[in-house]
């Protein structure tokens, strides 16, 4: 289950998931307008879960439900953008800054996708690195050795439980929205929704509590938004400045888009189909 496939369309390979295996028969959830499929076209599958690459370059960028990233995917299709393309979320050739805290002996832990505890047997020394390159290694309880990067791959799906005890939400996350916090305060940790019908002041909301809420990171998912105001969160919120800085607070966000445009700007209707436009976002930003 979930586990990606590409269906061959032409010249074309659609993305998609497993959603439903009956027998030795496999459901697919494709990811594009399916326009074209036929039955005897080939299907590939990768041995990999729907996944997210997490790492260093995720501030500032804006991605659709597969985490391709907007810009990039517009400057190589065009505004008009075609199914079937599918980018690398994060640079390979940018380089980040490294300062390493462990040195070769230590213990340390790994959240997310490594459980347990492990030695440190090497380490690289301070300096820019790209996200590819191995800057430390470490062992596991048997002698396994397993080299370390700046990123790492995570199922969408898969619900993080590499902790020992999960806190329960205890404190107030101030919104500095004085109705908010005073009749309806939200927990950091929590959930909380904005009901309302058109024009009530949702994203307006949604961009007060972006810019003043005591968090360190904005993550912004859009899904099932018509197209009109997807557009108008992409043109206004980098507009937006971040009272800590003075600078746009699209430094410290990021964006996800499961209904995003055919057209960049302006709009002219969908690019993914229904599946993708509510699933999709909702795993990616999870993730």
């Amino acid at each position: 289950m979930n586990e990606v496939g590409y269906v061959q369309v032409g010249e074309k390979s659609l993305k998609s998931e497993v959603i439903r295996i009956r027998g030795d028969v496999a459901q697919l959830q494709v990811f594009e307008i399916t326009k074209g499929i036929e039955v005897g076209d080939a299907v590939s599958f990768t041995g990999d879960l729907l996944s997210v690459e997490l790492g260093p370059g995720l501030l500032t960028q804006v991605y659709d439900g597969l985490q391709n990233p907007l810009p990039e995917l517009a400057a190589k299709a065009g505004y008009f953008l075609e199914r079937g393309v599918y980018l690398e979320p994060l640079s390979a050739s940018s380089r980040w800054d490294f300062t390493p805290v462990a040195k070769p002996g230590d213990k340390v832990v790994r959240p997310f996708d490594m459980y347990g505890t492990y030695t440190v047997k090497s380490v690289k020394p301070a300096g820019n690195y790209s996200i590819k390159d191995v800057i430390a290694e470490v062992t596991d309880e048997k002698g396994n050795l397993i080299p370390l990067t700046m990123s790492f791959r995570w199922p969408v799906k898969r619900a993080i439980d590499c902790y020992v005890e999960r806190l329960k939400p205890s404190i107030t996350l101030p919104t500095k929205v004085r109705t908010i916090d005073t009749f309806f305060p939200v927990a950091k940790g929590g959930t909380y929704c904005i009901p309302g019908p058109f024009g009530a002041g949702k994203t307006v909301l949604q961009h007060s509590t972006s810019r003043n809420a005591e968090v360190d990171i904005v993550i912004i998912t859009a899904c099932g938004e018509r197209a009109g105001e997807v557009v108008e969160t992409l043109k206004e919120f980098p507009e937006l400045t971040d009272p800590r800085t003075g600078r746009s607070l699209m430094e410290r966000s990021f964006r996800i888009y499961g209904r995003h445009p055919r057209r960049i700007l302006p709009a002219d209707g969908p690019r993914r189909p229904p599946s993708c436009r509510l699933d999709q976002p909702l795993g990616t930003g999870h993730a």
